[in-house]
């Protein structure tokens, strides 16, 4: 049994706490909110985020930061990756040499470039910090239905530890070296999602939905490539895995704030209709700048950027998405000689 700390009681990090509380480890977990700290106590459940999803009497939830990190055997960074600095700078006093810290947030700060990993060991550098990421709606975790997700760990000793802590018979952990690949998957599939979002918005169909699957998993792997991730990542669970179920489910948060945003609401009346963080957003523009700093073309995620910040209608976008140049859809291909 291991002692955990989960910081953040959103959907997320509750659906995660009721996992591994399956495995018999000992949950404690955080909110900066003395009412949702309430709720979850007196509940047993997150009535908002996690309707349905009933929480043992035996986990203990508490606002009080250093209580949920000390002497834990693992934390679990769960907040919205806006939060992740701020919330890694608050723990830091309180965090160990060698403390094994696992991000589940997924994001890339705008301002930095920097994937959330970085910030944690920027912030918190005396951890040892790995990343869990995948096809995970927190809706169908809590639940229990069977789920596939990779932990990324620079050590394989540390991603054995993990997968051990939090696999179980609905659970399956696999585990990956590539923690910048992961990551760039998990923020980069939000944007594309969105793109999807807008489509179903529009009245669009399954063409345009698999053409922007399959397009944006070329877009995504290509910048990741080019910034020294895998390509095997991209076309595995936390890659191709991760943009499908973004892209295809009402529980996706950026898919159903595209739709709004292709039926005319603006982003920030799509974001207020969700309630809830719509990470997509906040990547996107952090997206044009990484491809940008490595001379990476990304049509889908440039024409999403167009749409939220510069009032691009989003029919328009499509239009310019389908007029592009001519393309050869693989280069590496060969022909045969004439």
């Amino acid at each position: 049994m291991a002692e955990i700390g989960i910081i953040g009681a959103g959907s997320w990090g509750t659906a995660l706490a009721v996992n591994l509380h399956r495995n018999g480890h000992k949950i404690t977990v955080w909110s900066m909110l003395e009412s949702e700290i309430e709720m979850l106590r007196t509940k047993r459940e997150h009535t908002d985020k996690l309707p349905g999803v009933k929480l043992p009497e035996d986990m203990a939830f508490t606002t009080d930061l250093e209580e949920a990190c000390r002497g834990r055997d693992v934390l679990v960074l769960a907040v919205p990756s806006p939060y992740t600095r701020s919330t890694s700078h608050s723990m830091a006093p309180y965090v160990r040499d060698g403390q094994i810290i696992v991000d589940v947030a997924k994001g890339i700060e705008e301002h930095t470039l920097m994937t959330l990993s970085q910030i944690i060991e920027q912030e918190i550098p005396q951890a040892q910090v790995a990343v869990l990421s995948g096809p995970s709606h927190a809706e169908e975790v809590g639940r229990g239905l069977p789920t596939t997700i990779v932990v990324g760990a620079k050590k394989k000793e540390l991603a054995e530890y993990l997968q051990n802590i939090f696999m179980n018979e609905v659970f399956r952990v696999y585990i990956s070296p590539d923690v910048l690949g992961i990551e760039l998957g998990a923020a980069l599939k939000n944007v594309v999602a969105l793109a999807a979002g807008i489509a179903d918005g529009l009245g669009y169909g399954d063409n345009t939905k698999a053409a922007l699957i399959t397009r944006g998993i070329a877009e995504i792997g290509r910048l990741g490539v080019a910034m020294g991730g895998r390509t095997e990542t991209f076309y595995g669970l936390t890659g191709i895995g991760d943009l499908i179920v973004t892209c295809a489910s009402m529980h996706s948060r950026n898919r159903r704030a595209g739709i709004l945003i292709g039926q005319g609401y603006t982003m920030q009346q799509a974001m207020d209709e969700v309630k809830m963080v719509v990470e997509g957003v906040y990547s996107a523009k952090a997206a044009i700048g990484l491809a940008q700093k490595y001379g990476v073309q990304l049509p889908i995620i440039e024409e999403v950027n167009a749409i939220l910040f510069e009032g691009q209608p989003a029919d328009e976008a499509v239009k310019k998405l389908m007029l592009r140049d001519k393309k050869i859809e693989n280069p590496l291909l060969p022909w045969e000689d004439a």
